[in-house]
């Protein structure tokens, strides 16, 4: 099927990041949130990083404009009614995902399909919330969806090959590369990941080592671009967290198991760049 209206549930820095990606491609795209303020928020972001970008020599104006034109912005699910392919990048909550998708299958039309960019939630689970399970997928995106080429594809249990094809085939026009994955938490990424930034937490937790001395252990002895903790705080520590809580229940293996310190940090509101404060200080 060919996506001629996209529709993005969900304005934060996933949500935004996704629409300026299938702007960039062509595609029409609808924003929503919980609130119109909310979405327009959103777009105003894209049209911040776009700028940016103008700035740099690496985009005209003519270009920003035309990109942000395909960008239409709106306050509840009943701005996605013609849209052909929804895209749910809700916050990381099972109820609330379950909500987003009860409240989308009430709306859409029969042919549109539903994805959700959950980084940890079995795809099947959601599916189940509505009518149409064979047209639910998993769409990955990596974090920040402009810059990260990778895309996981998620398979639920009664997914339909032509949601399959759909979902690879958008992906591929948005330019990114795609893995398959297995519908079990975490998938592919997550589930290498989770357990590296807990050992992260867990050696600061233990005094092994300064925050700046574990990144810049795993950027020049292991070679990774990012370190475990800036990593982290540009995720959000709240996701982190839900992602190992969500691990650790599912598959019953310590290696998920929180740390303390990243429980605390969420406590006290030290989520990573979005809050000016994680395991580093910002602004």
């Amino acid at each position: 099927m060919e996506v001629r209206v996209l529709g993005i549930v969900g304005a934060g820095q996933m949500g935004s990041g996704i629409a300026q990606v299938a702007a960039q491609a062509g595609i029409e795209t609808h924003l929503i949130d919980a609130t119109l303020e909310l979405a327009e928020r959103g777009r105003a972001s894209i049209e911040k990083q776009l700028g940016a970008r103008v700035s740099k020599g690496k985009l005209s104006a003519e270009e920003r404009d035309a990109m942000l034109g395909r960008i239409h912005v709106g306050g509840n699910v009943a701005a996605l009614a013609g849209a052909d392919f929804v895209v749910e990048a809700a916050t990381e909550d099972v109820d609330n995902k379950r909500r987003v998708f009860e409240a989308l299958d009430s709306v859409l039309a029969s042919h549109a399909m539903i994805a959700s960019n959950t980084s940890a939630i079995p795809i099947t689970k959601l599916a189940a919330a509505t009518r149409r399970p064979d047209r639910v997928i998993g769409m990955h995106f990596m974090n920040p969806a402009p810059v990260m080429r990778l895309v996981e594809i998620i398979r639920g249990l009664q997914t339909s090959d032509e949601t399959v094809q759909t979902a690879r085939a958008l992906a591929a026009r948005m330019g990114k590369d795609v893995i398959g994955a297995n519908d079990m938490p975490g998938f592919i990424v997550n589930r290498m990941l989770i357990p590296l930034l807990n050992e992260a937490c867990f050696a600061l937790q233990d005094g092994l080592g300064t925050v700046e001395d574990i990144d810049r252990g795993a950027k020049l002895g292991l070679n990774h671009p990012m370190g475990p903790f800036e990593l982290a705080d540009l995720i959000g520590l709240d996701t982190v967290l839900y992602m190992a809580e969500v691990l650790h229940s599912e598959l019953g293996d310590d290696k998920y198991r929180p740390p303390t310190i990243l429980r605390n940090h969420v406590s006290a509101g030290w989520l990573g760049r979005k809050t000016g404060r994680g395991f580093y200080k910002y602004g």
